[in-house]
Parts: C-alpha cells; sequence; structure tokens
C-alpha cells in the first residue's frame, strides 16, 4: 500500500514538473539543419519544396533550353541580336572577350544593361569571362596585370596562389561578373604544347594541384564560379584546339596517373564547374573529341569520376570543332554525350544555328524534356548556390584593387 501510495505521489509531483516548462514556440526558427521527425499531424509542415524544381516545373520549354547557352557578342555595347537571345530565346548567360571591353566604366555599363534586359526572364544571367592572369587577361590596362600561373606554380607557396585567385574573383566580381573560366588545371608536359605552356602552373601533378586548388578556392571566396579548365587534361597536345583538334594518345591508366588526378583533386574539394576541351583521345573514344564524347563526359566524368556539376563545352567555333562538324550536330552530340552548357563564343549565325538545332532536337524527342529538365536542374542550382542575381553594379573601387593587387606582386617579386 505504502509502495503503491509513493508512486501515485511521484507521478504528480512529476507531472507538476512538466507544467512548469515552457514549451518551445512552433515559430521560433531552430536553424535550417534542425530535423524534426514527422507525425500525422504535422507531415505535411516539414515536407521540404525543391525550389528549383517547383521554377522548372513553371518555365516554359523554350526557357528551360535558352539555360543550356552562354553565348559571346560584338562590340562593346547591348544590340539587337542580344537583345533578342535574352528576351525571346531566355539564354542562360554571356561571355566578354578583350574585344568586348575598352574600360572598367563601360565593362560595368555594359554588364549592367545585359541585366537589365535579363528582368523579365525567371533566372538570373551566368555573366562569365577568361580571366587567367598572365596572357589571358581580358580587363582593361587599368588593372595591374598579373603573372602568369607558371610563375605562382614556381613560388609554389599557398597563401600566394590563395590570394592570387582572390584577386582574380575580385577584380571580376568589381565589374559585375559572375563567373570565371580559371584555374587551367591543365598539366603542361609536353615542351611543345602551343596552347597551355605558361598558363599551367607546372610540368608535374603537385604544381598544377597544390596551386590549382588554392586558385578555385580564392575565386569562390568572392563569390564567383570558378569552372576549372580543360576536362581530361590539354597539356600533352602539340596542336591548339583554335586551330584543329589536337590529339592525345594515352590509355586510361596513363591518363590516370597525370592528366586527371588535377581534376579528380577539384571534383574531391567541391569544382563546380568544369569545361572540356575540344582533344581526341583514341583509346578512350577514336571517333570523338572529348567535349563529344559519351565515354569521355558520361562514362568517365559523370560515372567514374562521380561529377554532378555543371559540364560547360570549349568554344564550339574554334577551329576543332567548326573545321571537323556541322556546328549543330557538334550541339547535339556535346549535350547527349552529358555536357549542359554550350559555349557559342562567336558568330550570331552560328549562336542562331546551334539554337534552332537544339530546339529541333527536343521538339522532336531525340534529347527527351527528362534530360533537358535535369541538366536545367543543375544550371540553376549552382545559380542558386551562389545567390546569382541581375544586380546593378554603381561603381567599382579599383584602387582598393590595385592596392591588394600590388602587395601581391611585391611578395611574388620578393621570391
Amino acid at each position: 500500500m505504502k509502495k503503491r501510495t509513493f508512486i501515485i505521489i511521484s507521478i504528480g509531483i512529476l507531472f507538476i514538473l512538466s507544467s512548469c516548462i515552457s514549451k518551445p514556440d512552433k515559430d521560433l526558427d531552430m536553424g535550417k539543419n534542425h530535423i524534426q521527425n514527422p507525425t500525422e499531424e504535422n507531415l505535411e509542415e516539414t515536407e521540404e519544396v525543391d525550389e528549383v524544381e517547383e521554377l522548372i516545373k513553371s518555365m516554359t520549354l523554350d526557357e528551360k533550353i535558352g539555360q543550356l547557352f552562354i553565348l559571346g557578342l560584338n562590340g562593346t555595347e547591348i544590340d539587337d541580336h542580344i537583345i533578342n537571345m535574352i528576351e525571346k530565346n531566355h539564354i542562360g548567360g554571356l561571355i566578354l572577350f578583350k574585344y568586348n571591353i575598352s574600360h572598367e566604366k563601360q565593362a560595368v555599363e555594359l554588364l549592367n544593361s545585359l541585366k537589365k534586359a535579363n528582368r523579365s526572364n525567371p533566372v538570373p544571367l551566368f555573366l562569365s569571362i577568361d580571366e587567367e592572369g598572365g596572357r589571358v587577361t581580358r580587363l582593361p590596362s587599368s588593372f595591374h596585370k598579373l603573372p602568369e600561373a607558371k610563375r605562382i606554380g614556381d613560388i609554389n607557396d599557398r597563401t600566394i596562389s590563395l590570394e592570387y585567385g582572390r584577386i582574380l574573383g575580385e577584380r571580376v566580381k568589381s565589374l559585375g561578373f559572375n563567373m570565371n573560366f580559371a584555374p587551367v588545371l591543365d598539366i603542361n608536359s609536353n615542351p611543345q604544347n602551343p596552347v597551355i605552356g605558361d598558363r599551367a602552373f607546372g610540368s608535374n601533378i603537385e604544381r598544377v594541384v597544390d596551386n590549382g586548388l588554392q586558385v578555385m578556392e580564392g575565386i569562390k571566396s568572392n563569390n564567383v564560379i570558378p569552372v576549372v579548365k580543360h576536362f581530361p587534361g590539354h597539356g600533352d597536345t602539340s596542336m591548339d584546339s583554335h586551330i584543329d583538334i589536337p590529339l592525345v594518345d594515352k590509355d586510361m591508366k596513363e591518363l590516370e596517373e597525370l592528366e586527371l588526378v588535377p581534376f579528380v583533386e577539384a571534383i574531391k574539394n567541391g569544382a563546380d564547374g568544369i569545361m572540356v576541351g575540344h582533344i581526341l583521345f583514341p583509346q578512350i573514344d577514336k571517333d570523338y573529341p572529348a567535349t563529344l564524347s559519351y565515354e569521355i563526359i558520361n562514362s568517365l566524368l559523370r560515372e567514374k569520376l562521380s561529377y554532378d556539376g555543371v559540364v560547360f563545352s570549349d568554344d564550339m567555333t574554334m577551329g576543332a570543332i567548326v573545321k571537323n562538324y556541322s556546328l549543330g550536330e557538334a550541339a547535339v552530340k556535346f549535350l547527349k554525350a552529358g555536357g549542359d552548357i554550350l559555349l557559342i563564343c562567336h558568330g550570331y549565325e552560328n549562336q542562331i544555328e546551334v539554337l534552332n538545332r537544339v530546339k529541333e532536337e527536343i521538339h522532336k524527342g531525340s534529347i527527351s524534356e527528362e534530360e533537358l529538365d535535369e541538366k536545367v536542374y543543375r544550371i540553376i542550382k549552382l545559380k542558386e548556390k551562389y545567390d546569382i542575381k541581375d544586380w546593378l553594379i554603381e561603381s567599382v573601387d579599383l584602387e582598393e584593387i590595385n592596392s591588394r593587387t600590388m602587395k601581391l606582386l611585391n611578395e611574388i617579386d620578393s621570391r
């Protein structure tokens, strides 16, 4: 009897205590990663909505197709063709070259005009540039010139290579760009290479990995998307792919021991974008260069290396493609091989030809809408990750950027 009385009293005390403990407000923000076990009552509330998926469902077919393109433009101002490509064809982005930029204020005005033209579209633009440092620079001379990647690799100091990447990211961000096709992760293993050379951080794996990944992180630290290149490796070529198709006669084992290593490490370290080069690897795919090869993009990059980020083509109007293929056919081949974004940098007629051909293939089902949605999902997810918006830039603090650059240059000169 005493035992029973004790139990009853204990339960009563526990009940009183529990009533004194304040319950959390159901509207309290529990943090982004807080996980609750759903019950029948709150199951509907706890189900996460994939906003990118919902956006894609709301997009027209033309809006989705447009996301597969980054286009070049003529001159230093927006023109009717580009306005049409943005407003009616909903292209996903643009790339500027040296001839598009005369000075920093003009570059800001041009990029702002592109953003304004895109305001009626549901997805912001990728605004991209090749800004590697050294001889591959598109920025005006008002920016202090950075040394080539090889110089950074020769010093081989991760602090310097990280700052080098940060400055690359800062200077393009200051003008309104949100994507940089850099760094180069090719290993310059062929002394006769006419196109890579000092654009590479070195001729061995360690120099390229140690410095290339730091530069990638430095660019990323400014919320600029770094796109590493040129997969699966352009370092052992003796032909410039701007002219014709280079050939690398290596088997998979040889590639795994050299060319692929920097890209494997970049993927492990969260590479968001990879550019595929116009290079023929006949022991992997005897018929098609890497940009058009299902074996290289899908079987190797996607499946074997488990890369699920965005895959970019190198410029499809380079000699390696236009001298050997119909441009429309090559573009479709890239998309079917597992690529996501086509760079059509030169020739307005080329852009129209490729866009129409891709639309035709999708309408007739040779590229399914499911495949299209997968590509668009990756693309928009990347834009979301970097919080890309069509925000306008008011001014450029060139003095601050050049001051930081000069500090780095002095450090490099002292080595």
